[in-house]
């Protein structure tokens, strides 16, 4: 019995084909197309993500990104980084047959970070953020269509970032001005920009799955109040998430959608604290605690992943790899515990 262990996307560092080599040397069974977001705007969550949108344009403003009409010198530049990746990603993972995750920002998450071209958020205008939406979800198909085609042997999976859904939902993103908020977003229309995404990139991509493999996606939200029967209920086979917030409330639903085979990606190791790298036991510690109230037993290693907390680019290099390599032995050991 093993329970895999993977980053969560992010990763200090500007050297794309060093960088993934050595993660997938290190992650064999769950890996990541890794973000280097060091290496300017473009390769961040909202950059690297609104370059792959289909039919919609963004452009970096002082401001932030924004929609415009045209491709912005920015976003140009990140597709031809994003083209690069695919290039050194394919020489890299020659041989690589485990799972292979693209993590992208989600539609909430976007239409709260991405500005109209007259001003003032996506989220503010109805008919913008379900454009935004169908952007994404057909973006997002075509992009892991790729790379799932470059690399046949591997798993291609979804991870959809969206750490500001719980604002959204709770009507607390601030307006443009800063004076004011946008208003709640209901759950019936969150629910459905979620489900058009997972969906259609899920219909691209469940055939492409080498033989044996199945697709699974998952929705990673490193926010607090993470509204568990949204997201799972939405269609994503996985939910991701910090320990810290995996309050008696989120367990009492997250529990029959485990025994239903679901999957909970457990954020054990804070990355708030900046290269502080804990020690596989205290990790084990944490995991356990916080897994041992569903009584699932050894079943729930079948469902469990354990991961960072979030992203770790504002960590150096060598504490990143050695945050992994601590939780790497902290799977083993909690598999062990979780045995007995």
């Amino acid at each position: 019995m093993t329970i895999p262990v993977t980053m969560l996307g992010s990763w200090p560092g500007t050297d794309f084909a060093a960088t993934q080599r050595m993660l997938l040397g290190e992650l064999p069974e769950l890996s990541h197309l890794v973000e280097l977001p060091a290496r300017g705007a473009g390769s961040g969550m909202i950059g690297r993500t609104g370059a792959l949108l289909a039919g919609l344009s963004l452009d970096l403003q002082p401001a932030g990104w924004r929609l415009v009409d045209h491709p912005g010198v920015d976003v140009r530049r990140a597709r031809a980084d994003w083209r690069r990746d695919l290039d050194q990603l394919e020489e890299q993972a020659q041989g690589f047959t485990g799972a292979l995750v693209v993590s992208l920002a989600g539609p909430w998450t976007l239409a709260a970070s991405v500005e109209k071209p007259r001003g003032d958020k996506v989220l503010a205008d109805h008919g913008a953020r379900r454009d935004l939406a169908g952007a994404l979800a057909e973006g997002a198909a075509d992009a892991l269509a790729e790379v799932a085609r470059r690399i046949p042997e591997a798993s291609v999976r979804l991870q959809l970032d969206e750490p500001l859904l719980p604002q959204v939902l709770a009507g607390k993103v601030s307006t443009a001005s800063g004076f004011g908020r946008h208003r709640t977003v209901h759950a019936p229309e969150a629910s459905e920009a979620l489900r058009l995404v997972e969906s259609t990139v899920r219909a691209r991509l469940v055939d492409a799955q080498p033989e044996g493999a199945a697709y699974r996606s998952v929705l990673h939200c490193c926010a607090e109040g993470v509204d568990v029967d949204l997201v799972l209920g939405a269609g994503f086979d996985d939910l991701s998430i910090d320990v810290r917030h995996l309050s008696g409330a989120a367990r009492d639903r997250l529990g029959p959608r485990l025994e239903q085979g679901n999957g909970l990606w457990l954020g054990i190791a804070r990355t708030d604290q900046v290269d502080q790298v804990p020690r596989p036991d205290r990790l084990c510690d944490a995991a356990l605690a916080a897994v041992q109230p569903f009584e699932l037993g050894s079943v729930l290693a079948d469902r469990l992943v354990l991961t960072p907390a979030c992203g770790l680019a504002g960590w150096s290099p060598r504490a990143a790899l050695g945050l992994l390599r601590s939780l790497r032995e902290a799977a083993g050991l909690l598999a062990e515990r979780l045995a007995d």
